[in-house]
């Protein structure tokens, strides 16, 4: 028998099995991949922002409340001393702190546990000031209103300036401006696309008749177009898949135009996705459109 013959089963088998596995990883990846986007943005905003703003915090306080004498007459227990009318402990590095920033800091020592003064009051502060419950809604508002100006800086004509100067600048730098140009455009569509002013959704026959493409209507427009037909004339605009920030504008008669009841959100995830993710509501009018066809017949 020859080896590379299959047995009539085999085919059978296997693709029943691979079409079950492409069907469990498909419905994996969507939650999987938006936890770990999820996850990858928390760590990234913590590390590259939230830690250096709170250790340049955590050291503003250290300098502003540090309290570490040296060579102060200790007591006959050999650990303690008495300077202007308050208690010190001595230390491992033979300096003196607080009675009261001491005995937090011991209860709590962390990793690895502090040596000198300045150690012990990095953890007093994190005890006792910079907790994450206080640190994190903290910054979050000032994130937040650090946008808020910024935006209304770039809103502004100088602010728009500057900022169209530095997109300039940044697309003129080899390599980088690759990169730069995909993410802008995927940022202005997610942040700014929603600015578009749109009347309603519609499919149109485009780019030729036959072949139909969704788009928004943005405005009627041209009244020598107008005049020279005998009906209103709409302007479109067609984005392409899958990244609708980029498209065409084009102008069709008001007939030609063929009202879709979808949300903005609905017809950009049927873009995006390349028409494989449809409005749930389309689903419904099909199956029972279909249903409809098979009782006439």
């Amino acid at each position: 028998m020859n080896g590379d013959q299959q047995y009539p089963g085999h085919q059978q088998t296997a693709r029943p099995f691979r079409r079950a596995v492409w069907r469990g990883l498909a419905a994996l990846m969507p939650p999987l991949l938006t936890v770990l986007i999820i996850v990858w943005t928390i760590n990234t905003i913590k590390v590259y922002m939230l830690e250096p703003v709170t250790g340049w915090a955590r050291e503003g306080l250290v300098w502003h409340l540090a309290d570490v004498r040296e060579n102060l007459p200790l007591e006959s227990d050999g650990k303690t001393a008495t300077g202007d009318g308050r208690a010190y402990r001595r230390i491992d590095d033979e300096s003196f702190i607080p009675q009261e920033v001491y005995n937090l800091v011991r209860r709590n020592p962390g990793q690895p546990p502090p040596i000198t003064g300045e150690d012990y009051y990095r953890r007093y502060v994190d005890l006792t000031v910079l907790r994450p419950y206080f640190t994190i809604p903290f910054f979050l508002a000032v994130f937040v209103l650090l946008l808020y100006f910024l935006g209304k800086f770039i809103t502004a004509g100088v602010g728009g300036f500057v900022a169209g100067t530095f997109d300039k600048f940044v697309l003129r730098v080899p390599g980088v401006r690759a990169v730069y140009s995909a993410v802008k455009q995927v940022s202005d569509f997610l942040f700014t696309q929603r600015e578009i002013k749109y009347t309603r959704i519609v499919a149109v026959e485009y780019p030729r008749k036959g072949m139909w493409s969704i788009g928004f209507v943005t405005g009627e427009n041209f009244a020598p177009l107008h005049r020279a037909g005998d009906e209103m004339m709409l302007t479109v605009f067609v984005p392409y898949s899958p990244m609708p920030v980029t498209g065409c504008t084009v102008l069709l008669k008001k007939s030609e135009c063929l009202d879709l009841d979808v949300s903005f959100d609905q017809a950009c995830q049927f873009i995006v996705s390349c028409g494989v993710v449809v409005p749930p509501q389309e689903i419904e009018r099909l199956t029972e459109d279909k249903a409809e066809i098979k009782k006439l017949k």
